[in-house]
């Protein structure tokens, strides 16, 4: 499993839809594990003032991030593999 950052464009999303969003991202993470496309969100990192938005998630494939994100309808400006250097 490798770690993959999502961006993401959010200027002037208010605070409930973000965390709507983000729990979003966390039932459809659940539901694709469940049918056997292991997928797990990690935690997101938002900027206020300029409206981005990073999150991880580790997955087997870009393809999987990018999925999920659909099928959730959060928009997303890009994908990449990502080192996650949490201790």
């Amino acid at each position: 499993m490798e770690v993959f950052m999502v961006e993401r464009s959010l200027k002037g999303i208010p605070m409930d839809q973000l965390a709507a969003a983000q729990q979003r991202a966390i039932a459809t993470a659940q539901e694709m594990t469940a049918e056997g496309k292991p997928i797990r969100y990690i935690r997101s990192t938002f900027v206020p003032e300029s409206g981005r938005c990073m999150c991880l998630f580790e997955s087997q494939d870009q393809e999987t991030v990018k999925a999920l994100n659909e099928k959730a309808q959060i928009p997303f400006t890009n994908v990449s593999v990502a080192l996650d250097l949490t201790p």
